[in-house]
């Protein structure tokens, strides 16, 4: 039999000890891709090539092999803030940063590490406004642009225990501010030379970049403009740098907001059909699978447990196998459930623990069923 391509199903875990390092091989979870921002790991210069494999040795010390990197290894803000404030508009900043960046890639090629799952989210990363009360009394996130304006938000920061780095995940007052502290055309432009100053070195290193989208994919968030918002943005960023290295993760449930808008509804009863298309048209340009499902719109929607929501998951499962896709794939954002606080009280909301070895379960199975489909 010839090479049959799988998608391989990886967790995402803190840089330091947690109870998922155990976990993970209990579920036959071996596979992770990890965050090594200083604040979550406690370590200097994430982009040293020492540094980087301290953290690979930690988790394979568990029995966990990191296959990926995921978020901002470092505070990003003077690339993709650039000539924004007097503080980012010297170039130096910007330069040292990205050669910073380059380094990192360097070292992730050296450590057999390839992918880097980045995004371009200016001012914060992914936000939500607090959480609601789902399925069964479990607290589900949820983003809500007229509750950002007179609650406190949560702070997320895509990792499963830590305390956010800079501007990670919170939503500053209002997201419709009439002035923008950085605009559109600026922070395409500051995509533009980062991207065109990094890719030869992911090519290179043998890494994949894998652009996530902005989460909530709104036009501006807290007076940043944002960019990775729409299908078409996607294929600007692909038509700058043309490359295998140049990839696209496929987070389910940001690219389904995108096509659902109440002001012009998208296929909203089938939203299946849509991602599977646009699975096709990115092919194998994904590099990297995140799997959730949201109800709602991209101005307010709320987060599921995996088997909710109007996605069919396995068809969409079947459309990777049926594109070739051998990549990585890992549940995304969970409710929190009961008892999930007193197994990681410091848990961060979207990344407790019992939701996720309910979801990586679900996946199991749809992977498994995806495989065996004749």
């Amino acid at each position: 039999m010839g090479f049959i391509p799988t998608i391989r199903l990886v967790e995402f875990v803190p840089p330091t000890p947690h109870p998922l390092w155990k976990l993970c091989p209990q579920m036959g979870i071996t596979d992770v891709v990890v965050k090594v921002n200083p604040d979550l790991t406690g370590l200097p210069d994430p982009w040293r090539y020492e540094t980087l494999a301290s953290i690979v040795s930690r988790l394979k010390s568990a029995g966990l092999n990191v296959v990926g990197l995921e978020g901002d290894p470092f505070d990003m803000s003077p690339i993709k803030e650039y000539g924004a404030a007097e503080d980012f508009s010297l170039k130096e900043h910007r330069e040292v940063a990205i050669a910073h960046y380059r380094e990192l890639l360097e070292s992730m090629g050296r450590l057999g590490i390839k992918l880097l799952c980045y995004n371009f989210m200016v001012g914060k990363g992914w936000s939500r406004t607090g959480v609601r009360e789902g399925r069964g009394g479990a607290k589900a996130t949820y983003f809500s642009l007229v509750d950002a304006k007179n609650s406190t938000p949560i702070k997320t920061d895509g990792s499963a225990n830590a305390s956010p780095s800079r501007k990670a995940g919170t939503l500053v007052e209002a997201s419709d501010k009439s002035e923008l502290i950085i605009s559109h055309d600026q922070v395409w432009a500051n995509y533009e030379h980062f991207i065109k100053s990094v890719m030869p070195t992911a090519e290179k290193c043998g890494v994949r970049m894998s652009l996530h989208p902005d989460d909530p994919c709104l036009p501006s968030l807290g007076g940043y403009a944002r960019i990775f918002g729409s299908v078409e943005a996607y294929d600007r960023a692909y038509a700058m740098y043309p490359s295998t290295s140049n990839a696209v993760t496929f987070c389910q449930a940001n690219f389904k907001l995108m096509f659902t808008n109440p002001d012009n509804p998208v296929n909203p009863v089938n939203p299946v059909k849509t991602l599977s298309d646009l699975a096709r048209h990115f092919g194998k340009r994904i590099a990297f699978i995140h799997a959730r499902d949201v109800e709602g719109t991209k101005e307010d929607f709320t987060e599921l447990f995996h088997d909710q929501g109007d996605v069919d998951q396995l068809a969409l499962m079947r459309v990777y196998r049926e594109l070739g896709l051998d990549v990585p794939l890992r549940g995304d954002h969970v409710p929190e459930m009961s008892y999930d606080r007193e197994l990681t009280p410091e848990g961060t909301p979207g990344y407790f623990t019992l939701g996720r070895l309910f979801a990586n379960g679900y996946l199991k199975a749809l992977i498994k069923s995806a495989a065996e489909a004749r």
